[in-house]
C-alpha cells in the first residue's frame, strides 16, 4: 500500500533527524501539563517552596491553560508577560513587580524543559527560552528608623499572647527567614552555647546561627512561658490542624495589624531580615561572616539584602578620623 503524504513526510523528517512525535504534545493542554508538573515536581519541594509555586501555577493555568503544549509559542508567552506587567495586584494595589512575573516565567520554562527532557514529549523548543525576561528589580531598601522600631515593638507587645513580640524580635536580631523561625524546635536551640541549628533551610543546607544577648533572652522567655503547651515540639507552635498535626503559630494577621497601628508605611515582615543583615554589616562583620549567619549563597544576593544608612557610614568615617 502506498504511503500517505503525512507518512512520507514523517519518514523524510526522521531520515534528517527532524521528526518529533507530537501526538502527546498536541493532545496535552498546558493545564494538564501543569497538573502533572505540580504532582511530580512541585509537590516534592519543601512545603514553604511548594506553597509559593501554587500561586504561580494557578495564574499560568488561568491565562494559558487552554493551549495545547505544542501551540504555546514565544509570541503567546510574550503577550502573557506583557499583560502581567500591566496588571495591578489586588493585594497591594500596585503593579505586579517585574520579579514576580519573572518567577512565573521561570516556572513555565522549567515545565517545558521537564516535558522535553524527562517526559519525552515531542516539543522542538522551549518557547520561554526565546523571549526576553523582565529584569529583576533592585533589592528593597526599607529600613526601620529608631522611632519606627519603638512603635512597632510596642504594638507587637500588646496582644495577650506574646508570641508575636518574640517572633518579630527574633527576626530582627538574627536575620532568620520567616519559615526558619516558625519551624524551630526545642532541639534546635542550645542556649548555653547561644546557637540555633537550622536543619532545613530555603537553600536546603543546614547552618548555625549565633545568638546575641537579646535573641538569647527572647528565646529563654519563649521556652519558659508558662502557657506554652508542654507537648509542643515547636518553639512557636499553634493550634493543631484538622488532622491533629502540630502547626506553627499563625501570626500574620496580628503582624499586619501591628504594622498598621504603628503607622509604618510599605513595611513587610521580610524587611526585618533586611534590617538584621544590614546591622550585622554595620557592626563590622565581614561579608563571609554575615553570609554564614544569614545563609546567603552568593555575595551578590547578600548585597541585595544589605542596605547601609549613609549617616551611619558618616559616623564611622568620623571615628576613623579621630583615631588618626
Amino acid at each position: 500500500m502506498p504511503k500517505t503524504g503525512h507518512e512520507a513526510l514523517n519518514k523524510d523528517e526522521m531520515s534528517r533527524g527532524l521528526y518529533f512525535q507530537r501526538t502527546e504534545a498536541e493532545n496535552m493542554t498546558l493545564a494538564q501539563a501543569l497538573d502533572r508538573y505540580f504532582a511530580e515536581v512541585t509537590s516534592t519541594k519543601k512545603p514553604s517552596t511548594a506553597k509559593n509555586k501554587i500561586g504561580r501555577v494557578i495564574i499560568i493555568k488561568e491565562h494559558l491553560g487552554k493551549f495545547a503544549l505544542v501551540a504555546v509559542s514565544p509570541t503567546i508567552v510574550s503577550k502573557f508577560r506583557d499583560k502581567r506587567l500591566k496588571t495591578v495586584s489586588p493585594r497591594t494595589g500596585r503593579l505586579i513587580s517585574a520579579n514576580t512575573v519573572r518567577l512565573k516565567l521561570t516556572l513555565l520554562s522549567h515545565l517545558f524543559n521537564t516535558a522535553i527532557r524527562d517526559w519525552g514529549i515531542g516539543l522542538q523548543i522551549n518557547p520561554v527560552a526565546n523571549i526576553s525576561k523582565p529584569k529583576p528589580g533592585a533589592g528593597r531598601d526599607r529600613r526601620l528608623t529608631k522611632n519606627e522600631e519603638k512603635r512597632l515593638l510596642e504594638e507587637c507587645d500588646k496582644p495577650s499572647n506574646p508570641y508575636l513580640d518574640w517572633i518579630v524580635r527574633i527576626a530582627m536580631e538574627t536575620g532568620m527567614r520567616r519559615s526558619e523561625i516558625m519551624e524551630l524546635k526545642l532541639s534546635d536551640i542550645d542556649l548555653k552555647k547561644r546557637v540555633v541549628k537550622l536543619r532545613d533551610t530555603k537553600n536546603s543546607a543546614s547552618r548555625d546561627v549565633p545568638l546575641n544577648r537579646e535573641a538569647t533572652r527572647v528565646f529563654q522567655e519563649a521556652i519558659k512561658w508558662p502557657l506554652r503547651p508542654k507537648e509542643s515540639t515547636l518553639i512557636f507552635g499553634g493550634e493543631p490542624g484538622i488532622n491533629g498535626k502540630e502547626r506553627p503559630y499563625a501570626y500574620e494577621s496580628l503582624f499586619k495589624r501591628a504594622v498598621k497601628q504603628a503607622g509604618l508605611q510599605n513595611f513587610r515582615f521580610h524587611d526585618l531580615r533586611h534590617e538584621a543583615v544590614s546591622r550585622l554589616v554595620e557592626a563590622g562583620l565581614a561579608d563571609q561572616e554575615v553570609a554564614a549567619i544569614s545563609g546567603h549563597k552568593s555575595m551578590q544576593m547578600l548585597r541585595r539584602y544589605t542596605h547601609l544608612r549613609g549617616e551611619d557610614l558618616v559616623a564611622k568615617l568620623d571615628s576613623i578620623d579621630k583615631s588618626r
